[in-house]
């Protein structure tokens, strides 16, 4: 049960992003305008801001 938990912590975030990445991909292929437009800005956008939160943070201090 405690290696369940282990992957669970380590991956539930990169799982999430790769499927908000995947709508958004999809949703961009197949709507023409509208509400499926704003829905493949927002499900790509999320982890490129998240991407660049991270990449732009400074790292701690040892």
């Amino acid at each position: 049960m405690k290696e369940h938990q282990g992957f669970w912590r380590m991956w539930r975030w990169p799982i999430v992003l790769g499927l908000l990445t995947v709508v958004g991909l999809i949703s961009a292929l197949f709507s023409d305008g509208g509400v499926g437009d704003m829905l493949a800005w927002l499900t790509l956008g999320i982890p490129v801001a998240v991407c660049a939160w991270f990449g732009w943070r400074k790292s701690p201090t040892r």
